[in-house]
């Protein structure tokens, strides 16, 4: 029991981390909402999408390639692009109507947001190459098989939190009204708004 142990509290450790970051409003979580609206299983094709982009993120780092992820040049220009692809996203939001039940005007998928959203955050490839990168090299240490357990464990936290955000948005449609999730699309817009600007500016700013 004492060899498994230290490798269990460390993905206990994991767990915390990935749910410590999975519960802060950002982008994933506004479009979590967002996609709820009509779809009880959002989260789920949201983390799929996510995962697509994570996994070959994982193994990248593990083959060395995270001091590509930190370089002043890469960020900025991940930045800019995904700043750019939120404003689009942000926008689009703001101006969704939802007539008789249906959202008009929201075309992306969850999956496809869930792809889009990961690799258009330059803070979530910086993560991983910073944080999760010594992550990666303590799940090494202890033993191969222990990286895919790792990976498995931080998805599985991002799965359960947005799949329990889509679904509480679902079923909570009966009890709302248009109107008011007419605010809750424009409040998720907002902040994907603001989360385009400071992507932007922070890119701005490490180019000078």
């Amino acid at each position: 029991m004492d060899g498994l142990s230290e490798p269990l509290l460390f993905l206990g450790l994991v767990a915390f981390i990935s749910l410590s970051g999975a519960l802060m409003p950002g982008p994933v979580f506004a479009t979590a909402v967002a996609k709820g609206y009509q779809d009880k299983h959002a989260g789920a094709k949201i983390t799929a999408g996510h995962a697509v982009i994570e996994i070959p993120l994982v193994a990248a780092i593990f083959l060395g390639f995270e001091t590509v992820l930190r370089d002043d040049a890469v960020f900025a220009a991940i930045g800019l692009v995904g700043g750019a692809f939120l404003l689009y996203m942000g926008t689009s939001m703001v101006r969704t109507r939802i007539e008789d039940g249906q959202v008009q005007g929201s075309k992306m998928r969850p999956f496809t947001a869930g792809v889009a959203l990961t690799a258009a955050n330059p803070y979530f490839l910086l993560w991983w190459a910073t944080v999760g990168a010594s992550l990666i090299g303590t799940a090494i240490g202890y033993g191969l098989i222990i990286l895919p357990l790792f990976v498995m464990v931080h998805l599985a936290c991002d799965l359960g939190w947005l799949e329990f955000v889509s679904f509480s948005v679902n079923r909570s449609r009966r009890f709302l009204t248009g109107r008011r999730y007419r605010m809750l699309f424009i409040a998720c817009g907002l902040l994907l708004i603001v989360f385009a600007a400071y992507f932007m500016v922070s890119s701005v700013q490490t180019l000078l």
